[in-house]
């Protein structure tokens, strides 16, 4: 059976207000599944060197070694050598700070956004990947998920993971779909930054979400469907990276 933990990896805090790094771990069989990794602690180590303090300053990122997955992984009392595959949304910083501190693993991402990662594209810090782990990429797939098109995860493990592609906050931005046996598990990654988006066409944080992104269109048109998709099928979970609520409810069920 597996076992799903939900890690917040990243703490923001801005003139706008707090935001975190929802991440999942999941657990089955001695063998561990990151979805996202947040900000590592080779990072809290070395902040200005790995982040640089103009994006430090920009963001307004805090460091804390405790807030990193590889240390969340410990305190849970897991192995974190046992972290074998990392399925990244997208490749912006503070998303795949803590891939290094897992260097055995494999790194599965979206072809498009590995593709855009190596153009050099300055949203990205190609130091982050400097390890040189495997990366396994996904291309475009005629398959579909809930009207979505949808890329199964190249993982032997408990449960199914498909990449969604999400484009738009950049160009291969992919949500992720985990398939439990008694639900469905829909991570969005950033297509938003706030589940409000999907409510409030007025609310402030679009105004940063539309200066990210690479083409604000497809953000938008995905920001609907994922609506659509809240509205037509209530049992699925969908949740955002970003999002401090969202975190603090799944975090109730943890505990």
């Amino acid at each position: 059976m597996v076992k799903v933990h939900h890690l917040n990896c990243l703490e923001i805090q801005s003139p706008a207000g707090r935001a975190i790094g929802h991440c999942l771990l999941l657990e089955a069989n001695n063998k561990l599944v990151l979805v996202d990794t947040g900000i590592g602690w080779l990072d809290t180590q070395k902040p200005t060197e790995r982040i640089g303090q103009a994006l430090i300053d920009q963001v307004g990122f805090q460091f804390d070694e405790s807030w990193t997955a590889l240390r969340q992984i410990e305190q849970l009392g897991l192995v974190p050598e046992q972290v074998s595959d990392c399925v990244i949304s997208h490749l912006d910083p503070d998303h795949i700070g803590g891939l290094a501190d897992f260097p055995q693993a494999t790194v599965h991402v979206g072809e498009e956004e590995y593709e855009n990662f190596k153009s050099g594209h300055p949203r990205y810090l190609p130091h982050q990947l400097a390890h040189q782990p495997v990366v396994k990429t996904y291309s475009a797939s005629t398959e579909t998920w809930q009207g979505f098109e949808s890329r199964k995860i190249d993982i032997d493990f408990e449960v199914d993971l498909y990449f969604v592609p999400l484009f738009g906050h950049t160009l291969g931005h992919c949500g992720v779909a985990i398939q439990l046996p008694d639900q469905w598990l829909f991570y969005v990654g950033d297509a938003y930054y706030l589940q409000a988006e999907l409510t409030d066409p007025h609310h402030p944080v679009h105004e940063l979400a539309k200066a990210r992104a690479d083409n604000d269109t497809w953000r938008l048109e995905n920001l609907h469907k994922i609506k659509q998709l809240k509205a037509e099928q209530p049992n699925i979970e969908i949740f955002g990276y970003h999002d401090v609520e969202e975190y603090d409810r799944f975090a109730v069920k943890d505990d």
